[in-house]
C-alpha cells in the first residue's frame, strides 16, 4: 500500500468558539428561529457532530439529523423551498449538488473540515494526473471541486464494498482523503491503494494507550471506533462503523456502557436509541495530555442559535453556491456510488 504525504497540521487554524448564550437568549432564538423557519418555507437538517440543542431543534421543527448524504436526500425529497444545513460547508455543497433547484444557506460557511482543507483540488488534481492508471475514489467528506475530480464517491458505510469491486475487477486505487478510513478499507480489501494523507483532526487524536486504560477501568464497557480514527484505536474496537453503523451498533450490543471514539456530538442519538445505556467519551491523549479538538469539531461547534438565526434573518453571505458545470461533473461519481449501492441492496449512509 502506497501513500502520497501531504499533510500540514498548520493549515488548520481553529475557529472561535460562539458566544454563550444565558436560558432566557436561548429560548428567545429557538421560538424566533422557529418562526423563521415556516416564514421562509425553510426546514433545518442538521448533523450527528452538531451539538445537542441544535440536533433537537432539527427534530422539533420537522427536520432531520443524520449524516451528510441523508441530510441532503432529506432535503432533496422535502418540500420546503430552502434548505437550513447545519454542519460544514463540504454538507451544504452535497446538498446543493443533489438539489440544485432549492435555496441552500448555512449558519456559516466558515464552518469547515479538515478533510476539506487538507485535500486542496489543484494539488489533488495534480495528483491524479500523475497517476492515470488509478480509478480515484475520494471520500464523501471532500469538497464539490474534489468530487468532481473523482471516478467514485463513496460513504464509510458503502466505502469497503466499492474498492473490493473494483480490486476484483483488476483497478488500482487512488483513495482521498483521510488516511485512516483509507488504510482499514485497503486492509479490508487487500486493494492496491495510493493513499492521500488527510486526517480528521477529531479522530485523529484518539489515542489506543489511554484508550486501553479506560478499558481497564470499565471492563465491561464495548469499544465503539469510528474508522477515521487510528489504526492503534480501530484494533482494538468491539464495533468499528460509520456514524449511523455506530448508533446501530449501540442498540445491539449487550453492553451496558460503551466507550465511543467520534465526535461527542452523536451522544445526542446514540443515547435516544439506547437511554438506559451509559456513553463514555473515548480519551484524546493520556496523563497530563492536552487535546485540540477534544473529541469535537470546531467547526461543528460554529452552528449555534444565533448564527442559525441570522442566517433564516438575512441569507447574504450565507448562501452555498456550486458552479453548474461543477455539479454535473461531481453527480457523474455521486450517482456511480447510489446506482451501486441499489443493485446491491446496499446502505449509502455512513459518511461523517
Amino acid at each position: 500500500m502506497q501513500q502520497h504525504e501531504y499533510f500540514n497540521e498548520s493549515i488548520y487554524p481553529f475557529p472561535a468558539k460562539p458566544a454563550p448564550l444565558d436560558d432566557q437568549q436561548r429560548a428567545a432564538y429557538k421560538q424566533r428561529i422557529k418562526q423563521l423557519l415556516k416564514e421562509k418555507d425553510a426546514v433545518l437538517v442538521a448533523h450527528y457532530y452538531t451539538d445537542p440543542e441544535i440536533q433537537a431543534l432539527a427534530e422539533e421543527t420537522g427536520g432531520c439529523v443524520a449524516d451528510s448524504l441523508e441530510m441532503a436526500r432529506f432535503g432533496n425529497n422535502h418540500p420546503a423551498k430552502t434548505l437550513l444545513v447545519a454542519g460544514v460547508r463540504f454538507m451544504g455543497e452535497t446538498a446543493k449538488i443533489l438539489t440544485p433547484e432549492k435555496k441552500v444557506i448555512m449558519p456559516t460557511l466558515e464552518a469547515t473540515c479538515s478533510l476539506d482543507l487538507g485535500c486542496p483540488e489543484h494539488e489533488f488534481a495534480e495528483f491524479c494526473d500523475q497517476h492515470p492508471e488509478h480509478t480515484v475514489v475520494v471520500y464523501a467528506n471532500t469538497s464539490a471541486a474534489v468530487k468532481a475530480r473523482a471516478d467514485w464517491v463513496v460513504t464509510s458505510s458503502i466505502a469497503v464494498d466499492v474498492v473490493e469491486h473494483l480490486d476484483a475487477e483488476g483497478h488500482k486505487i487512488i483513495w482521498a482523503p483521510d488516511k485512516h478510513l483509507g488504510g482499514y478499507v485497503a486492509k479490508q480489501t487487500g486493494a492496491e491503494m495510493l493513499l492521500w494523507q488527510g486526517a480528521c483532526i477529531v479522530h485523529d487524536e484518539f489515542k489506543a494507550k489511554a484508550l486501553r486504560q479506560l478499558k481497564q477501568q470499565h471492563p465491561d464497557a464495548a469499544i465503539l471506533v469510528h474508522p477515521e480514527s487510528p489504526e492503534s484505536v480501530v484494533a482494538i474496537a468491539d464495533s468499528v462503523g460509520s456514524t449511523s453503523q455506530l448508533i446501530a451498533a449501540a442498540k445491539t450490543l449487550p453492553n451496558k456502557t460503551l466507550i465511543v471514539a467520534t465526535d461527542k456530538g452523536i451522544f445526542y442519538k446514540m443515547q435516544q436509541a439506547c437511554p438506559d445505556k451509559e456513553m463514555i467519551e473515548a480519551p484524546t491523549g493520556g496523563n497530563g495530555a492536552t487535546c485540540r479538538s477534544c473529541a469535537h469539531c470546531p467547526w461543528m461547534a460554529m452552528n449555534g442559535l444565533k448564527a442559525i438565526e441570522e442566517a433564516l434573518t438575512d441569507a447574504s453571505g450565507k448562501e452555498v453556491f456550486v458552479d453548474q458545470g461543477l455539479i454535473k461533473k461531481a453527480l457523474v461519481p455521486l450517482n456511480r456510488m447510489l446506482g451501486f449501492a441499489k443493485n446491491n441492496q446496499l446502505k449509502v449512509k455512513g459518511n461523517a
